[in-house]
């Protein structure tokens, strides 16, 4: 006698078009994009992370000489800002991107969904603004502070 219930012409499969359901949308729109986004940033991002791994640990004495002359040094070539600026924007967008998908599909519910995403949208707009501005921004040696405060590479 055989058991009816778990052959496999019994097992009763939900219909495909119950669950999944074409939007009747073609070409590009803003789910493929946001996937597009995630495979170029990430294969971007790999590259400027190992740059930054290899030139702040690798070359000459690796890790023992960062220090403010370092990054002074550094942030004083618009070839480094633009590395560590491209790497912030990618990483933050590149991560938000990912958060905001795991908010999809694991938020029931569209006011739970709708906060965790506007909080998301603010921390992520806010560490772009202010990561950019550091890097922009940032001068080592400002005119007018008191010469006791400065590091050792302004007294020159």
């Amino acid at each position: 006698m055989t058991n009816t219930a778990s052959s496999p012409a019994s097992v009763r499969l939900p219909d495909a078009q119950t669950r999944y359901r074409r939007t009747g949308q073609r070409g590009l729109n803003s789910e493929m994009l946001s996937w597009l986004f995630m495979r170029g940033s990430g294969l971007l991002l790999v590259i400027l992370v190992f740059g930054h791994l290899f030139v702040n640990l690798w070359l000459d004495e690796g890790v023992q000489r960062i220090d403010f002359a370092f990054v002074a040094g550094k942030w004083a070539s618009p070839f480094w800002q633009v590395w560590d600026l491209l790497m912030l924007w990618l990483a933050m967008l590149h991560g938000g991107n990912g958060v905001r998908t795991i908010i999809n599909d694991y938020a029931h519910g569209p006011r739970l969904r709708l906060v965790l995403k506007g909080l998301l949208y603010v921390a992520t707009i806010v560490t772009v603004v202010l990561g950019t501005l550091v890097i922009l921004t940032f001068d080592p040696c400002p005119t007018g502070a008191d010469p006791s405060l400065l590091p050792s590479i302004c007294k020159g």
